[in-house]
Parts: C-alpha cells; sequence; structure tokens
C-alpha cells in the first residue's frame, strides 16, 4: 500500500532552491513570489519572524520555519553575535492545486529537538552549505527537500492540524482511502469502494471523512482531480490526455468540470496563466549581511 505521503509527493514534484547558508545579521525582507514557499533552518542564534500581517514569533532555539505558500516575511537578528541559518525556496504546486499546501498552517515552526533522526540531516546540510565543494548546490537542494518530508511526516503525526488533509492523513482510517485515491485519480471511485479501502461502511465513511476533512467524500475527489489535471496541463499535456489521467472519459467531460469550478475551458484556463515563475525572493535591506548566496537563480 502507498503510504499517505509518497502519493502526494509523486503527483507534485517537490523542488527545494537554497539561496543563502551561513550568518545572517540584521534584517532581510523576503517578498511574496508567486507559487514558492519558504523554509528556513535556524542552526544556531535567534530570530524575530514577522510575517505579512505582522504577526511577531520568537525563535530562539535550533528550529525550521516552514511557509508552505507565498508569504512576505521578514527576519530580524539584532543580537550582535547574529544567527546561522540555511534559507531555501520551496515549489510543491500551486496551493490551491496541492490540498497539501491547502491544509497546513500560514508558518509552521518546528525546534529540531522534537525531529528525531534529524542530525544527520542537519550536520550535512550545513557543512555542504558552507565548504562549497563541489556539487554542493544540488545536494543542499536535496538535503532541504529531504528536511521538508521529515517536517511534514512530524506534522501528520503528531495531529499539529486539527482540520482539513492533514486531519484526514493523520487519521487512522481515512488515511488509506486518501492514499489510494491520490495514487490513483483515474480509477473508478465512488464512495462504496473509498469506503472498503478505509473497512468503513458507506454512511460512516462519508460523515467521519466531512468531520475530518470538512467536505464530502465526492467533493474531495473532484477538487483532487481538478487540481492534478491542472498542474498537468501546466506542464504541456494535452487536454485528452489529461482527463484520462485524472479519471475523466474524454475532454468534454473534464471541460464540464472546469466549466463548473472554474468558470471557462481547460484552453481558456491555460491561457490566462503564466509560465514565468520569478525564482529570486530574497531582497536585502540596508546594511544587512546575509552571508554566502549558495544557489544560482
Amino acid at each position: 500500500m502507498v503510504d499517505r505521503l509518497s502519493a502526494l509527493l509523486a503527483r507534485f514534484e517537490l523542488r527545494a532552491r537554497v539561496f543563502h547558508g551561513g550568518p545572517l545579521c540584521g534584517v532581510s525582507s523576503l517578498e511574496e513570489r508567486q507559487g514558492l514557499g519558504h523554509l528556513h533552518l535556524l542552526r544556531q542564534g535567534s530570530l524575530t519572524v514577522t510575517d505579512a500581517q505582522d504577526r511577531v514569533a520568537l525563535v530562539d532555539e535550533p528550529s525550521v520555519l516552514f511557509f508552505p505558500r507565498p508569504m512576505a516575511h521578514r527576519l530580524d537578528t539584532r543580537d550582535p553575535a547574529g544567527a546561522e541559518l540555511v534559507c531555501a525556496t520551496v515549489d510543491f504546486g500551486v496551493g490551491d492545486e496541492n490540498p497539501l499546501l491547502r491544509a497546513l498552517p500560514p508558518c509552521l515552526v518546528v525546534p529540531l529537538a522534537r525531529l528525531p533522526g534529524l542530525e544527520l540531516t542537519h550536520q550535512l546540510l550545513f557543512a555542504e552549505a558552507l565548504l562549497r565543494r563541489c556539487g554542493h548546490s544540488a545536494v543542499v537542494n536535496r538535503l532541504v527537500e529531504v528536511l521538508l518530508i521529515q517536517v511534514l511526516r512530524y506534522a501528520i503525526e503528531q495531529q499539529l492540524v486539527d482540520g482539513g488533509l492533514m486531519a484526514g492523513l493523520a487519521d487512522p482510517r481515512l488515511h488509506r482511502a486518501l492514499a489510494a485515491v491520490h495514487a490513483e485519480p483515474a480509477r473508478a471511485w465512488t464512495l462504496a469502494s473509498m469506503a472498503a479501502v478505509a473497512g468503513m461502511s458507506r454512511a460512516r465513511f462519508a460523515a467521519h471523512f466531512a468531520s475530518r476533512v470538512g467536505m464530502p467524500p465526492g467533493e474531495y475527489l473532484t477538487g483532487w482531480r481538478l487540481g492534478l489535471a491542472r498542474a498537468l496541463l501546466r506542464r504541456g499535456l494535452p487536454v485528452k490526455q489529461v482527463a484520462s489521467d485524472v479519471g475523466y472519459a474524454n475532454a468534454s467531460a473534464l471541460g464540464r468540470v472546469f466549466a463548473r469550478r472554474l468558470g471557462s475551458s481547460p484552453g481558456a484556463w491555460l491561457a490566462q496563466e503564466s509560465d514565468a515563475r520569478p525564482r529570486t525572493p530574497l531582497s536585502n535591506t540596508p546594511g544587512a549581511n546575509h552571508g554566502a548566496d549558495i544557489a544560482t537563480h
């Protein structure tokens, strides 16, 4: 059986780009960029984090800070000793396409002490970021992706979110049905077949799913297929193939779902989308020292 995260990771490719590694002093402002989240790994020192709504959080122990969706924020290290950290952009699909991104809070802060088994990843990441050895960019990017998967695993296991997909993935029965739907979107799913995977009656499954995930199973399935279809269209796949891949009989059937949910046909929707997605999220405030710029964008 496919585990609860692997199917999502397979459908929405996770990509991280490290753009800073080393000491950070002063104030750093990070702009909101289309389709990109941010991950910061604080190794030592302290940070004051301010988001676009002026919510402020003090992080004074080694921690991972994850902004899953695009959000402007500011890192403030006014301590003369500064702070040491690695910063990366994260591309995990557009938020309204990937249900996992919709289910996460605006910012997730996890102390490293709560992530058992992370010590080796942490050590390798900083060693590669600071030494700049041959191939270091590829290595640090992959290590950040590993780190992010560990954070997502922790969030599910600790049930940090009490609604939406994260709550469903944390549920001992619902996660089996969700993983199956994510892995096989083209399957002719019915309420009965989803309930059978979960090992529940149809009525009990429908009620429990709606209570935990926040919507009926059929609505979630349609949203999952539509989000996946949009991601595949962005990659240049023809509408006919996309329709088949996500469980619709033909392009017309997919078109009806697009019209009902998005108010346009797949072709019209795609024509409105821009393929240009910015990749350089860091803007420096005067006097800020950002250490090594270890990835090229």
